[in-house]
C-alpha cells in the first residue's frame, strides 16, 4: 500500500554558519491532518517550515514531497503542491489586494497567459472565506497588519494546493478573527483533506485545532502527538521554563493550558 505521507523528513540538520538550528529532525506529514509547529522563541520553528518551502537548501538530511525529493522539485512543481504563508507579510510595490491573491495562480499559468475567469472565481472565493474582498481595490501597502495577514493566507488558499504551511497565521489578529480564520482553515482541512502545518504561538488554539503538535526546543524535536500526549505539565514546564495546569475544556475535551501564578 503506498504511503499516505505527503511530507517526510530523515535526519534534517540546518546551520547558519556555524550556529547549527535545526538538529537530527525525523518527522512524517499525513495527508488530510492539521499540524501545528510549537516551540519558543529560537527553538526552529520558521526554519523547518522554510526548507520544507525550499527556501533554505539542505545540507544534511532528505525532503521528500508527496514521494519526490524536494531537490529534484523545481520551484514551480513545489508551488502546484505546497503553499505558503511566510511570516513576514510586508509588500513593498503599490499592488491591489485583488493582484496580489491572484498571484497564488501563477504557478499554474504560462508565461504571458493571463488568468481566467475561473482563476477569479478561485480567488474570490478565497477572499470571501478571509473576509478580504471588501478590501479588492485597495493598495496592498494600506492595509494593516492584520488585514495583510488575511490577505496573504487569500493568496495561499487560491494556490489550490494539497498543502499548506503557515508561519504564525494569526500573530496580527485579534481574537474574534483568530478563531474564525483557524476554523476556515480547520474546515477547509477537513473537507477537502488539504494537510496544513501551522507555526503557532498560542499553546490553546493549537490544542483546540490541531490533530497532532510537534513540539520543538533548541532546535530538535522534544516531542510530538495528538495533543493530549504533548501538552502535559512536566513537557512544559522542561521546554518553556513555566508551570502550568492542564484542564480539560469544557466545549472541546482538549486540553487547556492554565499557567501558575
Amino acid at each position: 500500500m503506498p504511503s499516505r505521507n505527503v511530507i517526510d523528513i530523515h535526519k534534517l540538520s540546518f546551520s547558519f554558519a556555524k550556529d547549527p538550528v535545526l538538529q537530527d529532525i525525523c518527522l512524517n506529514f499525513a495527508k488530510g491532518k492539521f499540524y501545528t509547529i510549537l516551540g519558543p522563541n529560537g527553538s526552529g520553528k520558521t526554519t523547518l517550515l522554510k526548507t520544507i518551502a525550499k527556501l533554505y537548501e539542505i545540507k544534511q538530511g532528505e525532503i521528500s514531497v508527496n514521494g519526490v525529493s524536494l531537490e529534484t522539485l523545481t520551484p514551480k512543481n513545489l508551488a502546484q503542491q505546497l503553499a505558503v504563508m511566510p511570516q513576514d507579510t510586508a509588500i513593498e510595490f503599490e499592488f491591489s489586494v485583488l493582484d496580489v491573491v491572484m498571484m497564488g495562480r501563477n504557478p499554474y499559468l504560462s508565461r504571458f497567459v493571463e488568468e481566467s475567469e475561473a482563476d477569479l472565481n478561485l480567488a474570490r472565493q478565497a477572499m470571501e472565506i478571509t473576509n478580504t474582498w471588501h478590501l479588492r481595490d485597495r493598495s496592498i501597502t494600506q492595509l494593516s497588519g492584520g488585514e495583510r495577514q488575511r490577505v496573504m493566507i487569500a493568496r495561499a488558499l487560491t494556490q489550490q494546493t494539497g498543502i499548506i504551511a503557515l508561519d504564525e497565521p494569526v500573530s496580527h489578529l485579534d481574537i474574534h478573527h483568530q478563531i474564525a480564520l483557524l476554523k476556515q482553515i480547520s474546515e477547509m482541512n477537513r473537507v477537502h483533506e488539504v494537510t496544513v502545518l501551522a507555526v503557532l504561538h498560542d499553546l490553546n488554539l493549537a490544542a483546540a485545532f490541531s490533530d497532532y503538535l510537534v513540539l520543538m526546543h533548541q532546535g530538535r524535536i522534544h516531542c510530538h502527538g495528538v495533543p493530549e500526549e504533548v501538552l502535559k505539565p512536566d513537557i512544559i514546564e522542561a521546554v518553556y521554563g513555566v508551570a502550568v495546569h492542564i484542564i480539560q475544556a469544557p466545549d472541546t475535551g482538549r486540553p487547556y493550558v492554565i499557567p501558575k501564578i
